[in-house]
Formats: structure tokens, C-alpha cells, sequence
């Protein structure tokens, strides 16, 4: 039997994985689930409080420079504050010109000094990497002043222009917290889960967010070097690429998968601005219904799609080129290939430059997620047995945001083009048990709701059993002195008992996890 030629063997897997790739793609944007309409109210939000800061700083007399800069302000203040209650979403808001008013005015005065410009623009990467430690508030403000900066390249800002882009930023921040806070707060309505633990802590080169700030550093200076070498003009394209690639990653994995996205999401973008922003940047309200749906496109597609994030993200770039009158079919190439070379220095960072491994953030993720899953039963239970300040609600909420963390931690496993069938298997066997246990937990936490739900004394043993399983997948010892009589058996008598069986569900999905992990010679005795 003639042997298949390995050459066309792998161009056939790659087109059936790049067909695969363009239907995930069009689920992720279009099909995938929107539970309570959040990213519809988050996207048609953004849309508001941009449009109005835009209006805002035309109404005042600002130049187009200037409205451009307040209505980046106003979409930096929507899209990266990201606190898990409404009141550190505010003072988060309120810290943004801290950050941003100094780094406005260092760029423009670095304007005519290339060298100087460069290394600020570095030093502002790191640090804005490294505030990744301080939580949610630490990347907040770390991705605004970057993104200042990034801005100041873009719009070419010079001293003489700050006072009237210190007030546009300002106007712009008002305007998107009157639009947060006042007009449309729906966060006042939803549960607030706690923050996600940050992934391995230590010091110095132990802690991940060091190791990546370093990477970004180092990522950044061989992108703006390479920037450089393709144009003098719009060389802070690759330093973008760069940093948009380590943002909201960890793992080498991620980052790797996060360049390939960002770089076909440009491609389609600078094909889709061929077709729409070229012909249309001439007229004005055409021009500003594409800004707009570029802008309700990046918050929407942003949980699901980075591509498509992407790709909206270059369509936006492509109208303010536009709109600025420098737009041509030459810059939206160069474009794509500054993108290359900042997606090729973040690759050789992540690869070469103090590499944190899938596995191990994978690993922490996972504990993460299971002792959520034992916080959520134990609060639930106590809500079914009279504790009415026990709420299982939030703790469901941050469920949900570590399984969100997990998915994006497997994300380079489960990849089309991922070259091991085994691990990719094993993969996609832990978030669907994870998505398990989210499922069965929603399920009890609606019942321990319901004012009329009472307490059962077999909720103290099928939660002792949760316990024990959750114990099973991390390093807690079991205490079996805790162990309650009728233990073994009384989970399984659920017949006809709602609470019982989302909670034998619940222990067996947990008990089913251990295979895939390897763990499955810790289970508890009994199971």
C-alpha cells in the first residue's frame, strides 16, 4: 500500500481545521449564548456613552483630534474597568486621570525626542503589565495609560494641543460615568462575585505578573524595533500588537493562541475596511454609523470572539484614518504588518523569556473552580437550612468567571491546530465536567431561593460527600471524623428530590473530574 504523502496529509488537516475555525468563529459571534442580554446591554451601553462624549466634546468647540481623544477615554472607562461591585467600578473611574493626564503630557513632550519617546513608551508597558497584581483596578489602570500613550502616537499629540486634550479626556470620562453610573446601571441589579484569586503568587520572578511584565517588555522593544524598520511613522502599531496580545493571558499557550487571533482578526478587518471605510470615510453620517457599529461590535464580540473583536477594533482604526484624511489602501497593509511583527515579538518573548507553562496556571484555575463549586454548595446549604445572610448567588457568579478563566487557560489545548489528540481530549472532558458542576449549581442555588424550600437533614450528608470530592481534587487533607452517618447512601436516595440530586449530580461530575486530572486514586472512600 503507497504511504500518503505527509505533505498533503497536513495541508488537507489544515483546511479542515481552518473550515471548522471559520464556523466557530461565526458561532462564537453570532450564536453564542447572551444569559440576561449582558454583552447586548454592555455593547448598546458603550454605544451611549461613547456617542455622547463625542457630542459632549463637539458641543464645547473641541477639535476632531481632541473628540477622538475623549471618546477613547470614554470607551477605555466602559470596557477595562471591570470591578466586581459598582462602587469599585466608580473609584477605579475616578483614578483613570491619575493615570492618564501624566502620561498624556509625557508623550507629547517626548513627541521630538524618538529615543526618549521610546524607552517611555517601554517603561510604561511594563508597568502596566506589572499592575496586573493589584487586581482588576491595577489592570484597569494599566491598560488606560498604555493605551493614552498608544493614543498620543496615533494622533501624533504635541505640547500645544494638551490643555485642549486634558479637557477632551476629562469631558469624555464624565460623560461615560454619567452614562455608567446614572442612566444605565444595570450592574446595581446583578449579584457581585469576588474576584478570582490572581493565578501564582511569590515574589519576584516567582509571581507570573513580573515574569510577564518582563516578557511584554522585552516583546515590545523587538516589536518597536521591527515597527520601526517598516515605517518611522506608524512603528507603534507593533508595540499595540504586542501589548493586546499579553492582555487578559498568562500561560504561554494563551499568548501564543491570542497572537494568532489578533492577527487573522486585522486581516479580516483590513479586508472588511477595503470594502466599507475606504469608500465611505468621505461621508459623514455613513462614516459615523460604521464607528458606531465598530464600537458596539468590540464590546459585544469581546467575551466570545477575540477575532472578531479584532476585527471590528480595524475597521474602527480604519474610519479615524479616515476621518483624519490619511487613509489609504497602503496603510491598511501596513497595517497588517506591523501586526505581524507584534504578534512575532510577543511570540518570541513568551517562548524565550521566563516561559509560564499551560499546565501549571491550567492546574490553579481548576482548584480555583472546584473549591468555588464547594463554596456554592455550602451556601446554598445553609440557605436551605434557615440561614437567610447565607447567598449563594455571588459565589455563582464567580464560578462563572473562573470557569471563563479556565476555558481561556485550555483554550491552546482544545485549538484546531493543537498537535496532541490526548491532552486535547483530556482538555475538553474538564470543561465540559466543570460546565457540569456550573449547571447543577445554578440548579441549587435557584432552589434554596425559593422562600418555601425547607430544610433536609440528608442535605448534611450529600454535602459532606461534595466536600470530600472537591477534597479529592486539591492538596486538603479529608477529615473523616466530619463524616455524618449514612453518608455513603444518603445521596443516592434522591428520588424525587430536587435538592439531592443536583447535588448527587454535582458529586458526580466532581468524582468524574479526577480521571482527566489525574487524580482519580484520591477519591474518597465510599464513592
Amino acid at each position: 500500500m503507497a504511504l500518503r504523502d505527509p505533505r498533503g496529509a497536513f495541508l488537507m488537516s489544515w483546511c479542515t481545521c481552518a473550515r471548522k475555525g471559520r464556523g466557530n468563529l461565526l458561532k462564537k459571534a453570532f450564536v453564542a449564548p447572551d444569559p440576561g442580554r449582558i454583552r447586548l446591554r454592555f455593547a448598546a451601553r458603550a454605544v451611549l456613552g461613547i456617542g455622547c462624549a463625542v457630542a459632549l466634546c463637539g458641543a464645547v468647540g473641541h477639535s476632531l483630534i481632541a473628540a477622538i481623544t475623549g471618546g477613547l477615554a470614554a470607551l477605555l472607562a466602559l470596557f477595562t474597568v471591570t470591578d466586581p461591585t459598582v462602587r469599585g467600578q466608580a473609584v477605579t473611574t475616578a483614578l483613570l486621570p491619575l493615570v492618564g493626564l501624566p502620561v498624556l503630557g509625557l508623550a507629547a513632550l517626548l513627541h521630538g525626542v524618538p529615543v526618549a519617546r521610546d524607552l517611555a513608551f517601554l517603561a510604561v508597558v511594563g508597568a502596566g503589565v506589572y499592575a496586573r497584581r493589584w487586581g482588576p483596578r491595577g489592570h484597569a489602570l494599566g491598560v488606560f495609560a498604555f493605551m493614552i500613550f498608544f493614543a498620543a502616537q496615533f494622533l501624533h499629540t504635541v505640547p500645544g494641543q494638551l490643555p485642549e486634550l486634558y479637557a477632551a479626556l476629562l469631558l469624555g470620562l464624565a460623560a461615560a460615568s454619567a452614562v455608567r453610573f446614572a442612566a444605565w446601571c444595570y450592574e446595581r441589579r446583578l449579584p457581585a462575585p469576588a474576584a478570582p484569586a490572581a493565578p501564582a503568587g511569590g515574589t519576584g520572578f516567582a509571581r507570573i505578573t513580573t515574569r510577564q511584565a518582563v516578557q511584554a517588555t522585552v516583546g515590545a522593544a523587538l516589536a518597536l524595533g521591527a515597527g520601526h524598520l517598516l515605517s518611522d511613522q506608524r512603528w507603534y502599531w507593533a508595540v499595540g500588537a504586542t501589548w493586546w496580545v499579553f492582555v487578559n493571558t498568562t500561560s504561554r499557550g494563551e499568548t501564543i493562541v491570542r497572537g494568532f487571533r489578533r492577527f487573522l482578526g486585522t486581516v479580516l478587518g483590513v479586508a472588511l475596511g477595503f470594502a466599507v471605510a475606504v469608500p465611505l470615510h468621505d461621508e459623514p453620517v455613513a462614516a459615523a454609523v460604521v464607528v458606531a457599529l465598530s464600537v458596539f461590535g468590540i464590546f459585544y464580540a469581546a467575551a466570545v470572539s477575540y477575532t472578531w473583536m479584532m476585527l471590528a477594533v480595524t475597521v474602527l482604526a480604519s474610519m479615524l484614518y479616515g476621518l483624519l484624511g490619511v487613509l489609504d489602501p497602503a496603510l491598511l497593509a501596513l497595517r497588517v504588518g506591523e501586526t505581524a511583527v507584534g504578534a512575532l515579538g510577543a511570540l518570541l518573548a513568551v517562548l524565550l523569556v521566563l516561559p509560564v507553562t499551560t499546565h501549571a496556571v491550567t492546574d490553579e484555575r481548576v482548584e480555583q473552580a472546584v473549591r468555588c463549586v464547594h463554596a456554592c454548595t455550602a451556601a446554598a446549604a445553609a440557605r436551605l437550612a434557615g440561614d437567610a445572610a447565607a447567598d449563594p448567588a455571588p459565589r455563582v457568579a464567580e464560578l462563572e468567571a473562573i470557569l471563563g478563566r479556565v476555558r481561556l487557560s485550555l483554550v491552546p489545548l482544545v485549538h484546531p491546530l493543537s498537535p496532541s489528540r490526548a491532552r486535547k481530549r483530556r482538555a475538553r472532558q474538564i470543561v465540559a465536567l466543570l460546565d457540569d458542576c456550573a449547571r447543577e449549581v445554578r440548579g441549587l442555588a435557584s432552589i434554596a431561593a425559593d422562600p418555601v424550600a425547607s430544610h433536609d437533614a440528608r442535605l448534611v450528608a450529600a454535602c459532606w460527600r461534595v466536600e470530600a470530592a472537591v477534597e479529592a481534587l486539591t492538596d486538603a487533607p479529608i477529615d473523616a471524623r466530619r463524616r455524618p452517618a449514612g453518608a455513603e447512601t444518603a445521596a443516592h436516595a434522591a428520588d424525587g428530590e430536587p435538592v439531592l440530586a443536583h447535588l448527587h449530580a454535582l458529586e458526580q461530575a466532581l468524582l468524574a473530574l479526577a480521571v482527566p486530572l489525574g487524580r482519580s486514586g484520591r477519591v474518597p472512600a465510599g464513592a
